[in-house]
């Protein structure tokens, strides 16, 4: 398999998973040109695409999602919430008709080689999901815009190979920032999203002597920088309670606006 990220950030969010024969993307966040060179970057075109997962209708998720869909014909993958959400607020433009594909959390669907298995998220939307992706060589897991862990997404996420998980916000930055109090709340919430603490102390559950990769993802541009993220998150590994280092493993930011590292195995 191969994973990368193409964008992460609370500004537009586009993962790659993929194996020799099937490719898909975890959202569509993006401009299509933006994802049509990442796509690219992987030898890859957007032809190439045989699913498009989406986790929700936000428009840092969708951006891309109706030209591609239109472009390509790609199927598109989400929850009836999700679909319904984004028919309603007309986000995506016009996706031809045949492409959407309900999923229901906790029923896993094949594409190809891939097995997926969505599960549901706490964040500020429809029918939020997230992703965990398999298929006979390794394991990748896509977990963002959760306003908390529970043991039942962390269950969900153990055993991979590669993890993007989300470390949107520093908790001082946010309290003290510009950001209206409804909107804090809403972020600091149980369903909005996961600080660099949390992040860190989710990671220490999910590690294990195998893993080969872990992207910090969904950065906040305001209320956070990609050291202090790194930083934050690594300080929680080390000093937590498990038998690791931080420095054991091979832990990214996924930028904002360049594409990651990508792992392969």
């Amino acid at each position: 398999m191969r994973f990368c990220s193409i964008a992460s950030g609370s500004s537009g969010n586009c993962i790659y998973a993929g194996s020799e024969n099937t490719h898909v993307l975890v959202d569509a966040g993006i401009s299509g040109k933006r994802i049509e060179k990442g796509l690219n970057e992987l030898e890859l075109t957007g032809k190439d695409l045989d699913a498009i997962l989406v986790t929700h209708e936000h428009s840092d998720h969708i951006q891309g999602l109706g030209v591609l869909a239109r472009r390509y014909s790609v199927p598109i993958y989400m929850t009836g919430g999700t679909a319904d959400a984004i028919m309603r607020s007309g986000a995506a433009g016009k996706i031809p008709d045949g492409l959407i594909r309900e999923i229901r959390e906790d029923e896993p669907f094949i594409i190809r080689d891939l097995k997926i298995l969505p599960f549901t998220i706490p964040h500020d939307a429809a029918q939020p999901v997230g992703y965990r992706i398999e298929n006979g060589t390794g394991a990748v897991g896509i977990a963002t815009d959760l306003g908390k862990y529970t043991e039942y997404i962390t269950d969900h996420l153990k055993g991979l190979d590669a993890l993007l998980i989300e470390s949107n916000h520093d908790v001082n930055m946010l309290e003290v920032g510009r950001y209206p109090y409804p909107l804090k709340q809403r972020i600091l919430g149980d369903r909005g999203h996961l600080s660099n603490v949390d992040a860190g102390r989710m990671l220490c559950e999910l590690l294990h002597d195998n893993i080969k990769a872990v992207f910090l993802g969904h950065l906040s541009k305001e209320n956070n920088y990609e050291q202090l993220a790194f930083e934050t998150v690594c300080s929680e590994v080390t000093m937590g309670d498990n038998p690791y280092k931080a420095s054991d493993f091979y832990i990214r930011v996924a930028h904002r606006e360049q594409m990651s590292e990508v792992v392969q195995f």
